[in-house]
């Protein structure tokens, strides 16, 4: 391959609690060949989870016929809280043997590459506005929702991490009793489907239920959609994005809570937002955060 930096590729890494996603891409956005996946194991030492990422590296350039020299840089999207700046996992309760850990310069002290790192949702969303649902778009903002509530916010194609590096931190914004990632998330779907029903089950549950027709099931997404409709308006109101993007493992129910979103959000919004704001779902799938945690090396 040749070594012009034009024609390099990025590794990226997408590491989580449960899981590291780590692949090859071409800088147009493109996955080379086949991503490795492995299992975090958290619980280990972080000497032991950081070979594992050495080896995921490692293996990704076999399988891809490249060398460390064909590699422009390695983007690493980890899950937080992270001070970014200084490239270090803070106190994570996703990873608990690595509090305060200098992740940025290990890596970099191992391949002998740039190193660049970011959160994960942040990646997700970046990506999708690259390459995915808001691509062609300057300023998207992305709702990550899965166990938990993330947001993203991308202003002129560049992810905007505000003064202290936690702009798009919504999920404790008061709400209701509580805080909004009490009802914006799959708890958040579990905790509304029990206080009518009194029934404890997962939001994959209540989907399954809701594909069959359940009037419970329904309504509870129809409620769901109706409380993402206050924070979409929130953040479309404060940054006026092109695009909302919707991403994370809830967004499989879209079908059954979109509606009651859109419905509850426009009579929130500003007249002219209102009309243009386009609301789509993440169009990358699994490999949105990896791709976006390359992307962070353009």
């Amino acid at each position: 391959m040749e070594n012009n930096l034009e024609n390099k590729v990025i590794i990226g890494v997408d590491f989580g609690g449960t899981k590291i996603l780590t692949g090859a891409m071409s800088q147009d956005g493109k996955i080379i060949g086949e991503p490795v996946k492995i299992s975090t194991q958290s619980s280990e030492p972080a000497d032991t989870i950081i070979d594992s990422i050495k080896d995921a590296v490692n293996q990704v350039m076999k399988n891809t016929g490249i060398t460390i020299n064909d590699v422009k840089g390695i983007g690493m999207g980890v899950t937080g809280p992270l001070d970014i700046t200084n490239g270090t996992i803070l106190e994570c309760p996703q990873l608990p043997t690595m509090h305060f850990f200098p992740l940025r310069k290990t890596i970099a002290d191992i391949f002998k590459v740039p190193v660049y790192m970011n959160n994960d949702a942040n990646c997700l969303i970046f990506a999708e506005a690259l390459f995915g649902a808001g691509k062609g778009k300057s300023n998207v903002v992305g709702f990550t929702l899965g166990t938990g509530l993330g947001c993203a916010i991308i202003l002129n194609k560049k992810i905007f991490s505000g003064s202290t590096e936690s702009a798009g931190e919504i999920w404790t914004s008061a709400y209701g009793s509580g805080i909004i990632e009490d009802f914006i998330s799959g708890t958040g779907v579990s905790a509304i489907y029990k206080s009518f029903t009194g029934k404890s089950i997962s939001s994959l549950e209540i989907s399954n239920l809701a594909e069959k027709g359940d009037a419970e099931a329904l309504y509870t997404w129809s409620e769901f959609g109706r409380h993402l409709a206050v924070a979409a308006s929130w953040t479309i109101n404060l940054i006026d994005p092109e695009v909302l993007v919707l991403g994370g493992s809830i967004t499989n129910a879209f079908k059954f809570f979109g509606p009651s979103l859109k419905r509850n959000l426009y009579g929130k919004v500003c007249p002219v937002p209102a009309e243009k704001t386009e609301i789509v779902c993440a169009a990358l799938g699994a490999n949105a955060g990896l791709i976006g945690a390359a992307a962070l090396a353009l």
